[in-house]
């Protein structure tokens, strides 16, 4: 499965690296790996995280990594892996 990353996600991840790095940068760079490392292990076991709490499909999963969402799609037809949105819980 190959692992897309949507421009929005992109832009919010952004937002907020900019965010953590204003303390550390090197807590942001960590933080980046880390989540990086759990997204690229989403194609072994894609249907691990529960059920979207903000979609209502059964092939939209929540990745929940150090109190952010991390919404993503499972797109059999196309065997791929959409990461939509970071973000957390308070702000949605």
């Amino acid at each position: 499965m190959q692992i897309i990353r949507d421009t929005f996600y992109l832009k919010q991840l952004d937002i907020i690296l900019n965010y953590i790095a204003k303390d550390s940068p090197n807590k942001a760079l960590d933080f980046l790996n880390k989540l990086d490392y759990h997204i690229s292990n989403l194609p072994n076991m894609p249907y691990k995280f529960r059920k979207s709490f903000y979609y209502d499909d059964k092939d939209t999963r929540d990745l929940i990594f150090k109190g952010y969402t991390i919404p993503y799609y499972i797109d059999k037809q196309n065997d791929t892996i959409v990461i939509l949105d970071i973000f957390k819980w308070n702000e949605r």
